[in-house]
């Protein structure tokens, strides 16, 4: 179970350190890891109870978990924000888009 503390760890410092430059596939790549070495430490907490260094290590790594949740929050709100403005942009242009239909014929009268 240590083994799997050190590599939650690792790869936890490793997120850290580039975080805010991550995209969303990179915290997205990180969580599915990262949810795949939790899983493990679950499996081995079952069988075989950890000691208060390895609760204490794994607590440590948890408590940046809101930064990690703010970057994601970040992230979230950005392609919120473009998906409106992208919505926003199609109702305008659908505006100005005529809809004619290819077998109508204009009548003009003379007066």
């Amino acid at each position: 179970m240590d083994e799997l503390i050190r590599n939650l760890d690792q790869l936890t410092r490793e997120m850290m350190g580039r975080l805010q430059e991550a995209t969303y596939e990179e915290l997205e790549a990180f969580v599915e890891e990262r949810q795949e070495i939790v899983d493990s430490i679950a499996e081995q907490v079952a069988i075989c109870q950890s000691t208060s260094a390895q609760k204490e290590e794994i607590h440590r790594i948890l408590e940046h978990d809101y930064a990690l949740l703010d970057r994601m929050n970040v992230l979230r709100l950005e392609a919120q924000d473009f998906l409106q403005k992208r919505n926003h942009a199609k109702v305008q242009r659908s505006a100005y888009e005529a809809k004619y239909s290819a077998d109508s014929i204009l009548m003009d009268r003379r007066k």
